[in-house]
This record gives C-alpha cells, structure tokens and sequence, in this order.
C-alpha cells in the first residue's frame, strides 16, 4: 500500500512539474517594454530627428554647415522648416553639385525615408513652415487663376511655362511640378521667389492657386492647337507664315493668269492659234 501511495506521489509531482513547464514559455514570450518605437513599429520623433541628424553630418554638413548655419557655400537652414526641405529634396535640388549655380530640378537623390528623416532634423533646427496640407480638390479653379495671374504669372508666365529673370536665373516652369511641391514652394520661396506666408496667401489661396496651376498642366484646347501654349508670338508667327503667305500666293496667281490673258489678246486670234 505504501509503494502504491509512493508511485502515485511521483506520478503527480512529475505531472506538476511538465504542467508548469509552458506557463514558464508562455511568460518568457511576452513582449518587452517599449522603447523608441510605439507598439505598430513606427519611429518615434527625437529618433528620426537623431537619425536625421546622422544622415545630416554625412551628406549635407560641408556645404550648410553645423546644425544649419550656412557657409560661404550654401545658405543657411535655419529658417527653411519641413516645407523647404522637403521641398528641395524630393524635387531633386539637393544636394547640388555646383552651389553657385540656381538648382535645377532633377530626380531625388535620397529615398523616402531618408528625405523624412532629413526633413525632420532641418525642421528641428529652427522656427520654418511646415508642409502645408494641400487639397486640390477644394481649390475654386476660377479664383485661382485671377491669384495666379495677380502674383506668379509675372515671372512663371501665364502659362506656367517658366521665365528668365534677372542675373541669369529662372522661374522654372510648373508643367510637371506635383501639388505637394508648388504649396511647399510657395510657403518656403525658393531661390528668387517670394515667400506667400498664410498672411499672405491663406490655405484656401493656396488650394486655389495649386488647383488652377493643376489645370494649366493638362488644359482643354477648345480653339485648336495649343501652339505651345506661350502666348501670342507663336499665333502671329502662324498669321504671318499661312496668313499672309497663302494671300501672296493667290494675288501671285491672279497677276499671272491676267499676264497670260493679255499676252493671248497682243497676239490676236489667227496668232494665237498658230
């Protein structure tokens, strides 16, 4: 009877033992306190400014300086807020390779994420704007383009083709610009452009503006060719070459057929059947 009470005892304690052996697994499993990421994985703001900030002293601190300063080479950042950098990033303008020169645009150089985390470093770095949050779709086409035409026709055209400036720059041209970047230049101006701050323009202006310089990308054509679409030298080159062209053409046809006509009458009918 004893053996029997003996046996049953280890058969328990061993039972006891493999049942305690997952609720040990099962706390080890569990997820650790959370550190500079949330719980869905996304990095927190003082760790994408820090990493910003590593990129920064990599790629970008020869030219504009510690903590964006500027140099004899580049201007400072201080002043250019998420706007201006993000700006300057995704249409390619930096990093430029000639800093005398105006940048052009050009394909991006950096990926998305490494332009976030530059944009949110240079953003660290002073009072700038922010990327304003442009809605095309809420924009008034109409009321749009009497603002564009009141204050970006003068040197983007009226057409959005671009223009010259002075000193050898250029108001490039807005065909292929996306919403997100004319809203970001036009609260970060940059290079000779002005700055519209929302005291200027406010973001019902702006999503007016963006919606008509949208519109200018891909007019309606209702009278015809678009001829380029750069105002009236290309109309009255067309007046001029089929205009008056085809007009030369017909008095050139009437002067010979009344030329022919009166060499037919100086030679008389028996003359002029021979």
């Amino acid at each position: 009877m004893s053996r029997l009470l003996a046996i049953a005892g280890c058969l328990t304690l061993a039972a006891a033992l493999v049942g305690a052996t997952p609720l040990a697994t099962a706390q080890d499993d569990s997820p650790a306190e959370s550190g500079p990421e949330d719980v869905e994985g996304e990095v927190s703001e003082e760790d994408l400014v820090e990493s910003g900030r590593e990129l920064y002293l990599t790629s970008c601190i020869s030219c504009h300086g510690i903590e964006g300063v500027g140099s004899n080479r580049a201007p400072a950042l201080t002043s250019d807020g998420s706007a201006g950098a993000d700006f300057m990033l995704r249409t390619g303008r930096m990093p430029l390779a000639d800093p005398t020169n105006q940048a052009p645009s050009k394909p991006q150089a950096y990926s998305d994420d490494e332009i976030k985390r530059l944009v949110a470093y240079v953003a660290s770095l002073g009072d700038g704007p922010d990327i304003p949050d442009v809605d095309v779709a809420a924009g008034d086409l109409a009321r749009g383009g009497e603002l564009y035409r009141a204050n970006c026709a003068a040197c983007h055209n009226a057409s959005a083709v671009g223009g010259a400036l002075s000193y050898g720059d250029h108001a490039p041209s807005l065909l292929s610009v996306e919403p997100l970047q004319i809203g970001e230049a036009m609260r970060f101006g940059p290079g000779e452009m002005p700055v519209f701050g929302e005291d200027i323009l406010d973001d019902q202006d702006l999503d007016d503006i963006v919606r008509y310089v949208v519109y200018l990308q891909a007019p309606d054509d209702p009278g015809g060719l678009s001829l380029g679409r750069v105002g009236p030298v290309p109309e009255g080159f067309v007046a001029w070459l089929f205009g008056l062209g085809g007009l030369v053409l017909v008095l050139r046809w009437i002067t010979m057929d009344q030329r022919r006509r009166r060499a037919g009458k100086a030679l008389g009918p028996d003359e002029g059947g021979a």
